[in-house]
């Protein structure tokens, strides 16, 4: 049996594609250089390009910050099939996830595997898992829950 390409298990997960982001300030949505494509953070970004916004401990919970870097993942995924397509990605390299939490907040890691699990489903857990860093910060940009930046390697 052939391998499903990362299009068509994205296609079985159901979920679809918010519109591909465009930048709020000064930077590129992405860059490739060589071999890597590089993704500046991208936020949860709704089908009607509208955000998720909260902070998690205060206006959010765990399930729905996890709910939000799915979203943020779905966001990133937009820009690549936009801009380079979902099957030229050979594989993730690394992930940052920043989450906005009250200082109490302890579960990061628990939020960013929104993100991660959806990689893992769309390109496989061998390539859709890399290395990552799950960090709590006191805000993040128009309040939004949830910030993630990738570092992927093409074919």
């Amino acid at each position: 049996m052939k391998n499903k390409t990362a299009e068509e298990q994205l296609e079985k997960t159901g979920l679809t594609l918010p519109p591909a982001p465009t930048p709020l300030g000064v930077y590129k949505p992405f860059l490739i250089d060589g071999k890597y494509l590089y993704l500046s953070g991208h936020g949860p970004v709704k089908n009607d390009k509208s955000l998720i916004i909260g902070r998690i401990g205060e206006e959010l919970d765990m399930e729905e910050g996890k709910l939000a870097a799915q979203q943020v993942g779905l966001a990133m995924l937009s820009t690549i099939k936009t801009h380079v397509g979902l099957d030229k990605v050979k594989r993730v390299i690394k992930v940052l996830g920043m989450v906005n939490c009250t200082p109490d907040f302890e579960r990061h890691p628990y939020v960013i595997n929104g993100c991660s699990e959806l990689f893992a489903k769309v390109w496989g857990e061998e390539n859709g898992i890399g290395v990552r860093s799950a960090v709590g910060f006191g805000s993040l940009p128009d309040n939004i829950p949830v910030e993630i930046e990738a570092l992927f390697e093409l074919y």
